[in-house]
């Protein structure tokens, strides 16, 4: 799958088990999540991603699907 590359915006290609981020153009290599994590501190329309991976969860027990 291709993806924008954080370091050179050419377009980088996504593992297909989303595990490795790597750009040919300038030789970018990292995993997905640290792709991810550098995306939504360097890039402010995306600054909230982390809130769709991570949302409240008070009063929740662990595996409970309430």
């Amino acid at each position: 799958m291709k993806i924008k590359c954080t370091k050179c915006k050419e377009d980088a290609e996504l593992a297909m088990d989303f595990s490795l981020v790597k750009c040919g153009s300038c030789d970018l290599e990292m995993s997905y999540g640290d792709y991810v994590k550098f995306v939504a501190h360097n890039e402010a329309k995306y600054s909230d991603i982390h809130g769709d991976y991570a949302g409240n969860t008070e009063g929740q027990q662990l595996g409970s699907l309430d």
